[in-house]
């Protein structure tokens, strides 16, 4: 089943005829909010989102984990996102549609980053850190409707909430990265951990502030001025993706968690088995 995880300004879901709302704890925390279940187009869609109701939290707020573990017991197995993102390449111009394939994670320890820890260990693979085939399809479906979108794009993912300095966004261009966000990381390893396929779909709404002239500069007012245009587009995208077939995770993602784990199950406690069970599934 396809979960949404909604960035800034994407609240909710139009056209989700909700069946149902899971509001409760995890092992690992409480989530941003209450997950929205029903279907959309012949499609089981979830929805969450990420910064809660009314845009309460800020990025190194979010509990990642409990979002990742609550759709995952809810039944989700693939993820995505909708996320702002600003451009660090002159080709991706604000207004676009841009899909990070590789992440930079440029954030400094505040976030909980694992599931693992704490007895039970294991070490993730995430060289390619997004479902390929869930990024095809979106992809395939912006083409059905004359939309073109960037793939192939580093996401450097930094702590925030201020908006970054010159010389940071020089540094992040200087390593290779197109894209820079405050919200993929931990979220698209955490998707990893637990099997599930992910991928996020970037509104680009600025040039952050790499540029020379300062017109062109990241300001939350230039930031939503942009993005309610930009969202309608990627909601076309979302639509046209869900009047097709979805794909399936691909095998190594769905069975990422057995060549990662260290501690046998025989070490672990009936807790840690408990919610190691929903990862697995």
């Amino acid at each position: 089943m396809l979960a949404i995880i909604g960035g800034t300004g994407l609240y909710d879901l139009p056209g989700l005829t909700i069946s149902q709302r899971i509001a409760q704890p995890t092992p690992f925390g409480q989530p941003s909010g209450e997950i929205l279940l029903g279907r959309l187009h012949d499609h089981d869609v979830m929805f969450l989102a990420r910064h809660g109701s009314g845009h309460r939290l800020l990025p190194h707020e979010v509990n990642y984990r409990a979002n990742i573990y609550a759709l995952k017991q809810a039944g989700a197995t693939m993820l995505l996102g909708f996320s702002a993102v600003g451009s660090l390449a002159l080709q991706v111009k604000p207004g676009d549609i841009a899909m990070p394939e590789q992440y930079f994670d440029w954030t400094r320890g505040q976030r909980e980053r694992t599931f693992f820890g704490n007895g039970v260990a294991a070490h993730i693979s995430t060289a390619k850190p997004v479902s390929a085939a869930l990024v095809d399809a979106v992809q395939a479906a912006a083409q059905r409707i004359g939309l073109g979108l960037h793939r192939g794009l580093t996401y450097a993912c930094v702590e925030g909430p201020r908006l970054g300095t010159q010389a940071e966004s020089q540094f992040m261009r200087q390593a290779g990265c197109h894209l820079v966000g405050m919200t993929n990381v931990p979220e698209a390893f955490l998707a990893r951990e637990a099997q599930m396929a992910y991928a996020t779909i970037g509104l680009v709404t600025d040039y952050d502030c790499w540029l020379d002239d300062p017109a062109q500069h990241v300001s939350v007012t230039a930031i939503f001025e942009l993005y309610g245009k930009t969202l309608a587009k990627a909601a076309k995208v979302l639509d046209a993706l869900l009047q097709a077939p979805l794909p399936e995770r691909e095998p190594s993602i769905r069975n990422a968690l057995a060549s990662a784990m260290m501690t046998p199950d025989a070490a672990l406690t009936p807790e840690q088995l408990q919610w190691m069970d929903v990862l697995r599934r």
